[in-house]
């Protein structure tokens, strides 16, 4: 599925991402810090061409601990510069130790201890500094179009194309899973939800990209997201509403189908039964399927807020530097500025 550019009247900049790994530096702000006792000892870590799962299989293995003890709040990619807060459960700071530093491992910080294990969606959001080379001679003028609408409107909150893999068609396998029970005793837990979630997001997209053009825009049957905490409520009165959205306070959500995620009615409605019927599908069959297979679903904001906007543009080298909320993926911000669809894996979360 191609999917459309929120800035398709500004052309695209061009050019090339991750020239080297400090071309894409991550940090992750955490939504809270260790409050001094504990079980579990919070680490800051800063990494470079180290994947998430491959920092917590180090962990695991130089520290002594089962990868089980070891909690992390989002994933962060390989190819880049990034950190990120770590817990380690029964672990004391003279057994780090034993970690040494290297061109992975960049450096270690104790922040204190924790009653609780770190999970996943337990931070503030992502803060990235993006160094894009060889840009359009154009992206002195074109750069600010583009991000002041973005600024506007809102990032349009697809998933990334790593969802589906390399050939994209893991929704497909999601889909078949859905009605095959024996096939799906046959995958673990985790394998199983990574198809299910494949194919939950390629709805998502395609029901995002029919309401681009809207995608500031409240309509009546929307369930619309407060943006402060997540929390979704039913639009009745659009016109009420709107001003809500104009402030970026609300938005329209689109579906992450399960057993108890809630699909939306009127128009938007209408949406996203003509999306999942595409697929022979309808909500109440979808909704079944997903209490065979025992995931709740969700709803998901189509769009994020772009915040902490900076950028400078030194000859053909633009260096962007902003922050979103966790789930939303940078490579949103960057196909919009590049109009390409990005199809290398950034796995930040």
């Amino acid at each position: 599925m191609t999917m459309p550019f929120l800035t398709e009247s500004v052309p695209g900049i061009g050019g090339q991402m991750r020239t080297i790994p400090e071309d894409f530096q991550v940090e992750e702000r955490p939504l809270y810090l260790p409050c001094g006792e504990g079980e579990h000892l919070y680490i800051k870590i800063k990494k470079r061409l180290l994947s998430t799962p491959d920092l917590v299989l180090r962990l695991s293995s130089v520290l002594g601990v089962k990868a089980q003890a070891i909690g992390v709040a989002g994933l962060k990619d390989a190819r880049a510069v990034t950190t990120q807060m770590v817990s380690l459960l029964g672990v004391t700071p003279d057994r780090l130790d034993r970690l040494k530093i290297d061109e992975q491992l960049l450096s270690v910080e104790v922040l204190g201890r924790h009653r609780n294990r770190l999970r996943p969606g337990h931070h503030a959001g992502n803060h990235f500094r993006l160094v894009i080379r060889d840009v359009a001679t154009h992206a002195r003028e074109t750069v600010p179009q583009a991000t002041d609408m973005l600024v506007r409107r809102g990032v349009p909150n697809y998933f990334g194309p790593q969802r589906q893999g390399r050939n994209g068609q893991n929704y497909q396998v999601g889909a078949k899973l859905l009605v095959d029970p024996a096939h799906r005793n046959r995958l673990s837990r985790s394998k199983r939800m990574w198809y299910l979630n494949a194919y939950q997001s390629h709805f998502f997209n395609d029901m995002l990209a029919r309401r681009l053009d809207r995608i500031d825009r409240i309509l009546v049957g929307d369930w619309a997201m407060k943006m402060e905490n997540g929390a979704c409520f039913p639009v009745e009165d659009a016109t009420k509403e709107q001003p809500r959205a104009d402030r970026f306070e609300i938005s329209p959500t689109g579906i992450l189908f399960g057993s108890r995620a809630s699909w939306a009615s009127g128009e938007p409605g209408e949406i996203e039964r003509a999306v999942v019927a595409e697929s022979g599908a309808t909500p109440e069959s979808l909704t079944e399927a997903a209490k065979a297979c025992g995931f709740r679903g969700e709803r998901r904001s189509f769009r994020t807020p772009l915040v902490d906007l900076e950028w400078t543009l030194e000859g053909r080298v633009l260096t962007l530097s902003f922050s979103l909320p966790p789930g939303a993926y940078a490579t949103n911000v960057l196909r919009e500025l590049m109009k390409t669809d990005l199809q290398a894996a950034e796995n930040v979360r």
